[in-house]
């Protein structure tokens, strides 16, 4: 019996898993996704956790079913190439014959002192439900710091005043505006709406030091007072991927060839944020990606090397709560309601596989 196994149920991996199915796993083979949770999070989501617009349950999707799928949950510890096997805690050793890797991000604090330690974060689903209790169990009147004016951040902030219009809000970030990364006219249609409902935009902060309580910026001897320190300021492969000594990225991702293989062990392969791509880390890129991956698994079950086309991905929406929203579609920046109910209908297909 050949074994697939795949590390991770996100959007990669879900991916992957759904395609193999779609076209068709031989009666001789095997696939196995492997996730700490018993469902995929839609992580794109979590902001909107966090903020307590949402429950968890409304950002569960269930993984795919298939008699030749088989679903197991645990803590995967390491992965030995040479002798093709995943070290799982607390389970026996998984032996494969194709891995794909696609476990995802974590944090990245940069070095800053108490950063891990002492501030809140969106990037697991266990994450996020901490987060919503640090923040919605504050005080009227309380002051939210969120470190990071990128696109989490924002979305985080614009969220969080919707669903808590009492708290003081205010969002942090190393460059002059939010969404620095943008044009011009998207970074000034937020911090517009972020004006107008009153959250506080401080620029060229340099972050040296968190405590309990107080923010610490280089460029300043005045504390900056905080009651949660929320962090969306950066991200990097998981701890696993970052153990690998393998050929990687400038950002710690794993460099892979054409055909999203290790050029090493090319019955490895690594998806989404794990692997150097092109474009910046996202769930749209790891879904797409996922789709090729088993495009390529599936051309070697029956002996022919594929033709993959350039990934192409379709923009980036953003949210401003539940009513106003953002995008880019190429050089087309959009505002307004339109972005926001194209981001519904994103959420709609993701939770349903489709698309």
């Amino acid at each position: 019996m050949k074994r697939v196994i795949i590390l991770g149920g996100g959007y990669g991996g879900q991916a992957v898993a759904n395609e193999l199915i779609e076209r068709g796993i031989p009666s001789d083979t095997i696939v196995t996704l492997i996730d700490r949770m018993p469902f995929q999070g839609l992580k794109t989501e979590y902001y909107a956790l966090a903020a307590g617009t949402v429950s968890d349950h409304q950002l569960r999707v269930a993984f795919p079913s298939d008699p030749k799928l088989l679903l197991m949950y645990g803590e995967v510890l390491n992965v030995d190439m040479e002798r093709q096997v995943v070290i799982m805690e607390g389970q026996n050793e998984l032996e494969y014959d194709s891995l794909v890797i696609a476990l995802g991000c974590t944090d990245k604090f940069h070095g800053i002192t108490g950063a891990e330690e002492y501030a809140c974060t969106i990037q697991t689903f266990s994450a996020a439900r901490n987060t919503y209790q640090q923040l919605n169990d504050l005080k009227a009147y309380g002051q939210v710091s969120i470190v990071g004016g990128g696109l989490s951040g924002v979305e985080v902030a614009a969220e969080l005043r919707e669903s808590r219009p009492d708290l003081n809000i205010r969002i942090i970030d190393r460059g002059p505006s939010v969404m620095s990364a943008f044009p011009d006219k998207l970074q000034n249609y937020v911090a517009d709406w972020f004006r107008e409902h009153n959250v506080e935009m401080m620029g060229h902060v340099a972050l040296s030091q968190i405590e309990p309580g107080i923010l610490h910026d280089s460029h300043s001897d005045k504390p900056i007072y905080t009651d949660v320190t929320v962090w969306t300021a950066g991200i990097q492969p998981v701890d696993l991927v970052q153990r690998m000594d393998l050929p990687k990225d400038h950002s710690g991702r794993l460099v892979i060839n054409e055909y999203h293989q290790l050029p090493a062990y090319t019955n490895v392969y690594i998806v989404g944020d794990c692997a150097s791509l092109p474009f910046a880390p996202s769930g749209q890129a790891a879904g797409a990606q996922g789709k090729q991956v088993a495009e390529v698994i599936h051309a070697a079950w029956n002996g022919h090397t594929p033709k993959l086309g350039k990934i192409k991905l379709k923009g980036t929406l953003g949210s401003l709560g539940k009513k106003a929203g953002f995008g880019l579609m190429g050089k087309t920046a959009l505002m307004g309601r339109v972005p926001r109910l194209l981001k519904t209908g994103v959420l709609w297909k993701s939770k349903h596989h489709i698309g």
